[in-house]
């Protein structure tokens, strides 16, 4: 896992799906931060989801699972939870023109909920993480500490049409983008070496290890927990390699080109890991 966007969907949609208890849920948000709470940011979102108003206040953990039953409806059908990764340049998926789009695009992902007992009833969720005391720095991570995770639900003005990712097709363009990443980073690697950096390789592995803490639903397809562990493998090389990019003996061309090499990947990953939540929330609906 990636983002808590894709954690709250995978294993929400498992859960209303019969396949996970809401502890399964709970239990993969709590890697992400130790506390969870929720407020609806309109009338109408909060119409939707049993979430208070006018009168907002922040709610717990037990009140996202609530939210997110009362979003989907009473029929649970497959399709109603789903993801979106927006980046500047492509906010397929996001109402235009609303607080919704701007604040998902900041972040980066939102989880975007279309009850099937009313289409136009749709909601989407927005995370943001919540820091302590910016003056407080803690020792291990050089940051302030990690209070919680802040979910804002919106409501949107209809279910909207979400962009449909191959995963077959996503798992051939991986292919070839893992070369070109491992390329990359064995030209960066040369110079990283030369200014005593740490081995880029072994950047690579902990940036992984640390994904690998947070699990997947026991009903992913096979093909794509396949996918989405290359996709983490690409995305953590360019991670290192922007990181190490221009710090050895390259010339500024050579880095740039090497930048240019990497840029192309970042959206191959996307799709691929599109194309594989969609897979897995499919596959918690199947007989």
């Amino acid at each position: 896992m990636w983002c808590p966007s894709v954690s709250l969907s995978l294993w929400a949609n498992a859960w209303l799906a019969g396949r996970a208890a809401p502890d399964d849920v709970l239990d993969a948000l709590s890697l992400w931060a130790p506390k969870q709470s929720v407020t609806a940011y309109d009338a109408v979102a909060a119409g939707h989801t049993g979430l208070p108003w006018p009168d907002v206040h922040d709610a717990g953990t037990v009140t996202l699972l609530q939210t997110l039953r009362a979003a989907v409806g009473r029929s649970r059908a497959r399709g109603a939870i789903n993801v979106v990764l927006p980046v500047p340049g492509d906010v397929r998926g996001l109402a235009p023109g609303t607080q919704f789009e701007s604040d998902a695009l900041a972040a980066g992902e939102a989880v975007i909920i279309a009850g099937p007992d009313d289409p136009g009833a749709a909601v989407g969720l927005v995370p943001e993480f919540n820091y302590g005391d910016l003056d407080e720095i803690e020792e291990h991570t050089g940051l302030p500490e990690l209070c919680g995770l802040f979910w804002t639900v919106y409501s949107l003005p209809g279910a909207p049409a979400l962009e449909h990712h191959e995963l077959g097709d996503s798992e051939y363009a991986l292919r070839s983008a893992v070369r070109s990443a491992a390329d990359a980073l064995g030209a960066i690697g040369l110079g990283a070496a030369a200014c005593d950096v740490d081995d880029p390789r072994a950047l690579v592995e902990q940036l992984l290890e640390s994904a690998r803490q947070h699990r997947i639903p026991g009903h992913a397809p096979s093909r794509a927990l396949r996918v989405l562990e290359n996709a983490a493998h690409v995305d953590a090389i360019i991670a290192v390699s922007s990181g190490l990019a221009g710090i050895g003996p390259q010339s500024s061309s050579q880095a740039q080109i090497t930048s240019d090499a990497l840029r192309p990947l970042a959206s191959v990953v996307r799709s691929a890991r599109m194309a594989a939540v969609s897979a897995i929330l499919q596959s918690a609906w199947a007989d």
